[in-house]
């Protein structure tokens, strides 16, 4: 498995895997027709937007594995202004393909190396309420829910999430 920085051309498989894994992960968390509605085309759009953006204050990276992108992970610093100086995950999935195979391990274990080497102490993940497989895999990874809570208000949904943290020293 290589893991290596997302490019442009990366942004149609980022999609596939960011489309599958929202629709696998959250079945049940959220209303079906928001996981049904969901679009490959629209998704590739954004993520050639971000990945696109010579400034952008995000890292994304992806995992392959037979030279076909199974996972990326997406980090940088805290957007959250009570967490000054903190590193945040932003967003790590791996296609349902792939789960339980090592890919989360390698995406989050590379992000951690990253934001310890860019001078984080501490970060910090968002997770949906209720996402037992999530949390459970943040846990093993040693990261660990300080009880802080969030409400992240889309149109047509509304996302009740948990933080959690990690020492990165």
């Amino acid at each position: 498995m290589d893991i290596r920085p997302a490019t442009s051309d990366d942004a149609g498989a980022i999609a596939v895997v960011h489309v599958r894994a929202w629709q696998q992960a959250y079945r049940g968390l959220m209303p079906q027709a928001v996981l049904d509605d969901l679009s490959i085309d629209d998704r590739e759009a954004g993520w050639a937007r971000i990945l696109a953006e010579p400034d952008r204050p995000s890292q994304t990276i992806v995992a392959e594995r037979d030279g076909a992108v199974a996972g990326w992970a997406s980090f940088g610093a805290a957007r959250d202004a009570e967490a000054p100086g903190s590193g945040e995950l932003w967003g790590i999935y791996a296609h349902p393909d792939a789960w339980s195979t090592g890919v989360g391990h390698a995406l989050i274990t590379a992000v951690e190396d990253v934001l310890r080497s860019d001078g984080h102490e501490i970060a910090y993940l968002w997770v949906l309420e209720g996402n037992e497989r999530a949390a459970g895999f943040y846990e093993r990874h040693g990261w660990a829910s300080d009880g802080a809570r969030k409400v992240d208000e889309r149109p047509g949904l509304v996302l009740h999430e948990l933080r959690h943290v990690k020492r990165l020293d």
